[in-house]
């Protein structure tokens, strides 16, 4: 598998960086993770605006699926060929409601079904593409799943936006790679069920045996080298962060 970072900014948008959106390749297929704010001008750096095979949502917070109504628009109203057919799209229950209220004037109610195909994601096992998944509900305010991509003996863990979680120990078990969000600041900030720091990510994937740590979604206001520095003192394995642009082979 072939990781990319697409954008890891958490909350809004830094200088550097979009918001949240990762793209994962092998055999050909590409599925993007979340596509938060941003990130579709970013996105296009790396592979053609209609060359997704698949999108998948961990959840409908801004920051990590508004771009999705800029993306209709480059596939509903595409010049070169007419109107994309559908592409899946795996996310929570509403998500389809949820992006067109976002939009707020496609040309119908069902006009974003005509180019997403909307899958409702829950916890469990299932194929997108050649990656086999698994996906668990993590501790975040509003439905929010992490995700375990497969494929060819290998692990990849994405977190999506949570707090301290039985669910993601075991999504991250032994994985080869953990993208894991660490949005706070240990010491700092300490709201149950929210985000991560630093610390808890560190923890989180000693816990799990996971055997590379890269750090994400940390908001321009939070310091990066903290909690890097965190992550640090209580995982063993490999630590860095998310960087824009950044590829990982696993």
């Amino acid at each position: 598998m072939k990781l990319t970072v697409v954008g890891c900014s958490g909350s809004f948008p830094s200088a550097e960086s979009a918001c949240s959106s990762y793209l994962v390749e092998a055999d050909g297929f590409r599925l993007l993770l979340d596509m938060g704010n941003g990130a579709l001008g970013e996105l296009q750096r790396h592979c053609g605006l209609y060359d997704l095979d698949a999108i998948f949502l961990s959840h409908l917070h801004a920051d990590h699926c508004i771009d999705m109504c800029a993306y209709f628009v480059a596939r509903y109203y595409r010049h070169d060929g007419g109107r994309c057919a559908p592409i899946p799209v795996f996310g929570p229950e509403g998500t389809e409601h949820r992006l067109t209220i976002a939009y707020a004037d496609t040309p119908s109610h069902s006009s974003m079904s005509e180019v997403f195909d909307f899958h409702t994601v829950k916890p469990g096992t299932f194929d997108i593409g050649p990656f086999t998944v698994h996906t668990d509900q993590v501790a975040h305010p509003v439905e929010t799943y992490g995700i375990r991509i497969e494929h060819d003996g290998k692990t990849l863990t994405y977190s999506g936006d949570t707090g301290v979680s039985d669910a993601l120990d075991e999504l991250a078990r032994d994985a080869d790679l953990f993208l894991c969000e660490a949005a706070f600041t240990y010491g700092k900030e300490n709201i149950p069920d929210l985000h991560l720091n630093g610390r808890e990510a560190g923890e989180t994937a000693a816990r799990a045996h996971a055997r590379r740590l890269v750090l994400t979604h940390i908001p321009p206001w939070t310091d990066p080298q903290v909690n890097l520095a965190d992550a640090r003192t209580v995982f063993d394995g490999p630590v860095e962060l998310a960087v824009p642009r950044k590829t990982y082979e696993i």
